[in-house]
């Protein structure tokens, strides 16, 4: 009896419980939720990955040497140790006199040999004109002489001239042809001769202007600049004093690269290697970089080792404190959506999809949950748009509307 009473009393109890979550489900779980209240996401393709936090410190990747670029005496010295620079500030002068006294020198040769050139341009133009005059003459000659053949076979017939005297034209005809073919063959000789010195006249001024640039080049390096923005490290030379060529002048760091020293809890020694890819967060804008060399030995329970950024690292400055993401699991290019409190660590989720001023429940599959995205298995098409923030309070609801602004 007493049996049968507790089983009445329970079962009224789950059916009061029951009427009750009705009541609340139909009637305060919201029906609709307001602009504000809720982020959506929209469903695309691209990289999900999973990641270890970790910390680091910004440093200059390189160290830059500044060394004498000629023989010559230090003038002035214009910026001392732990002076920022930016790239083209000058940091000291070397003394140019010397360098310039040849300059000049070369510019005079270079004269010199461009007044040469002139003259050699002109004697070819004169020697090509008498070559062809001397080759018409010839020419002309011949062609008297094959008329003059002519005239005296019409005069042979009849008897006005004699034999021996056209013979004798016929072979001064061969002899004056002979005569032009060797002056054609010289001319062409003689002009390959003025073409091949004229070449030689070229090659010469190209070899002192190559020169001349390279001097003048030089003379431009006597003022040492800054290659890159950076930290002057240490000068190496005093005014007044005679350096040799690459000389140690200088020493700064380059601000052009860097590389970060970072940290990693030592829980997390399984998930880092040399090649591995680690982002970093610069001014809220994420830098790709790979792992470099790894500190094998443990220090106060963490493991540092070196990140080096991709180009187009923003505003990133030495001593900067950077927070990175070290990557542990990664898939390209799959159909993803951004993380957010709608998705659980389960394969299957039940998630809001937005359209036509209503989100609509739906259940999908989930694959790698990511640091930022969770990847698409099924259930979801590239451009649907889900609400990714947190849905327990119409968690039962199968259809919610949305109101408009």
């Amino acid at each position: 009896m007493i049996t049968k009473q507790r089983t009445i009393t329970l079962s009224l109890t789950l059916l009061i419980v029951s009427f009750f979550a009705y009541l609340l489900i139909r009637f305060i779980v919201p029906g609709q939720i307001k602009p504000g209240d809720y982020k959506t996401s929209v469903v695309d393709y691209g990289p999900v990955f999973t990641s270890v936090p970790a910390t680091g410190v910004v440093n200059p990747e390189n160290e830059v040497l500044l060394l004498s670029p000629a023989s010559s005496i230090v003038s002035f010295i214009l910026l001392s140790p732990g002076s920022r620079v930016t790239k083209g500030t000058v940091i000291l002068t070397l003394d140019p006199k010397a360098l310039t006294l040849d300059i000049e020198n070369l510019r005079d040769q270079l004269g010199v040999m461009e007044n040469d050139l002139q003259k050699t341009r002109l004697n070819a133009r004169s020697t090509r004109v008498d070559l062809d005059y001397s080759a018409e003459v010839k020419n002309l000659k011949i062609t008297s002489l094959k008329t003059e053949i002519a005239d005296q076979e019409q005069l042979l017939k009849v008897g006005g001239i004699s034999p021996a005297l056209h013979e004798q034209t016929k072979q001064e005809l061969v002899l004056a042809e002979k005569d032009l073919k060797m002056t054609l063959e010289k001319n062409s000789i003689r002009l390959k001769q003025i073409e091949a010195d004229e070449k030689g006249l070229l090659l010469q001024i190209g070899i002192r202007n190559k020169e001349l640039a390279s001097r003048e080049e030089l003379l431009k390096r006597l003022t040492v600049r800054a290659p890159s923005d950076g930290i002057i490290l240490g000068i190496f030379t005093n005014a007044g004093e005679k350096v040799e060529k690459d000389k140690l002048l200088a020493r700064m760091s380059d601000l052009s690269s860097f590389k970060i020293k970072a940290s990693l809890d030592n829980r997390y020694i399984d998930d880092i290697k040399t090649g591995g890819e680690v982002y970093a967060t610069i001014e809220n804008k994420r830098v790709k970089g790979r792992i470099g060399s790894i500190t094998p030995v443990v220090k106060d329970n963490k493991i540092d080792f070196d990140v080096y950024l991709e180009s187009g690292s923003g505003n990133i400055l030495p001593n900067m404190e950077v927070e990175l993401s070290v990557v542990t699991g990664q898939k390209d290019s799959v159909l993803r959506v951004e993380q957010g409190p709608a998705f659980s660590r389960l394969r299957h989720n039940e998630v809001y999809v937005v359209k036509n001023g209503k989100a609509v429940k739906k259940q999908i599959k989930t694959g790698l949950i990511g640091t930022d995205y969770v990847e698409i298995d099924s259930g979801l098409e590239p451009g649907d748009r889900i609400i990714i923030s947190d849905v327990s309070p119409f968690r039962r609801k199968n259809e919610i509307t949305l109101q408009e602004f």
